[in-house]
Parts: C-alpha cells; structure tokens; sequence
C-alpha cells in the first residue's frame, strides 16, 4: 500500500483547511495553518482561478487524505456507495466514518486517525472482548469497543483519553471512560458528520 512520508502539516496547506492529522496539536497557535494560510510551494502565495473540476478534485482529495485512504480504496467506496440505496454522498461519508479506526478516534481512545490506524494495526483494539487488528473493519450496531489491558494498553489508554477531553464523542456512540470502553448505539447520519466536505462536488465529480 502506498503511504505518504511528507510532511502532514503540508497536505492540510494545500488543500487550505486544518483536516486535523496531528491530532490536538491542530488546535494549538504554533499550528502552521494559523501562520501560512496559504498552498506549498514557490508559487503557494498566487491566486489561482480554479476550474469547476478543480473544485471537484480538490474537494474529492480533500476527504481522502481527512480518512487517509490510498485512492484505489477510495474508489470502491464510492462504488459501493453508489450501489446502496440512498444519497450517494452521505452514504460514502457514513461507510468512511464507520470505519474502526476512525470510531477508535472519535471515542478519544487516539489524537488523530493516523493514530488510531496505528492502535488498531497493533492489535491493541478488542470488539465484544475479540482482538481485531484491521483498521477498515465496518463497525455495526451494537459493537464494543475496548481496549486490550494488557501490557501498557490501559495506562496509554487513559492517558490519551484525558488529552481529547475536550473532544465530544459523537451522539451515535457512548462511551465509558472509567471501564474504556464504546459502544455504537446507531449508525451517522449526514448530520452526525462535522467536517469541512462538499459531498455532492465528489459525486460529480465520479459520475462524469
């Protein structure tokens, strides 16, 4: 699988709006959004007028990288998406945002999702008690989610937890931060779904 080695901060300035890849540093003042608020580059500083495909690409980019999804698993997303009875669009954001690792991020148990891949890949998430270690894995109704106690897994746990206090978990989840552990009470609807995405300009954008 391809996997991107630059320099996080420079994907969020290209497309020009914090997609939060650090986590809570994002929210600092020494985030570097706050201090050029402008595109990469020699050339990042010019206005460039942007073609309606453009806004299109970039938009469809834009949640890519938010999720962090190669795009050949971007792609069949959208088709299954696109197969499934419904808005094509929120259903796409729903199947991202039921993703694991994203819930393991959105429950606080990570600062970011690039943390939370890393968590479950190492086998530190359980679903009903069951070790599972694949960050894609489509959370259901009625899943648990804990962490494994063994070795440091609790302490880490709670450590990270007390650093994305401030993060609310979604309404379509509860969380219990003494015993660690989650549980997805409905699926996300579209406006379960705070993030800065134009869904419609990604739909277009496939169906030409």
């Amino acid at each position: 699988m391809a996997r991107y080695r630059g320099s996080l901060c420079r994907i969020c300035r290209r497309e020009g709006v914090k997609l939060y890849l650090k986590g809570t540093k994002c929210d600092m003042a020494k985030c570097i959004l706050e201090r050029r608020n402008f595109a990469p580059g020699q050339h990042g500083k010019r206005r460039k007028k942007i073609s309606e495909y453009g806004l299109q690409l970039r938009e469809k980019q834009k949640l890519r990288k938010m999720y962090g999804i190669t795009e050949k698993k971007f792609e069949l997303y959208f088709k299954k998406a696109s197969k499934k009875k419904g808005v094509t669009g929120s259903i796409l954001l729903q199947m991202l945002e039921t993703r694991l690792d994203n819930v393991v991020f959105r429950l606080g148990l990570a600062v970011g999702r690039r943390a939370a891949r890393q968590i479950v890949r190492h086998g530190h998430i359980r679903i009903h008690d069951r070790r599972l270690d694949i960050p894609s894995y489509a959370i259901k109704i009625g899943d648990e989610i804990s962490i494994n106690e063994k070795g440091n897994g609790k302490k880490n746990a709670l450590e990270t937890l007390e650093t994305t206090s401030g993060r609310p978990v979604p309404e379509w989840m509860v969380m219990d931060k003494e015993k660690i552990k989650g549980k997805v009470l409905r699926l996300p609807e579209r406006g379960d779904i705070s993030i800065p995405i134009d869904e419609h300009l990604i739909v277009e954008l496939y169906s030409k």
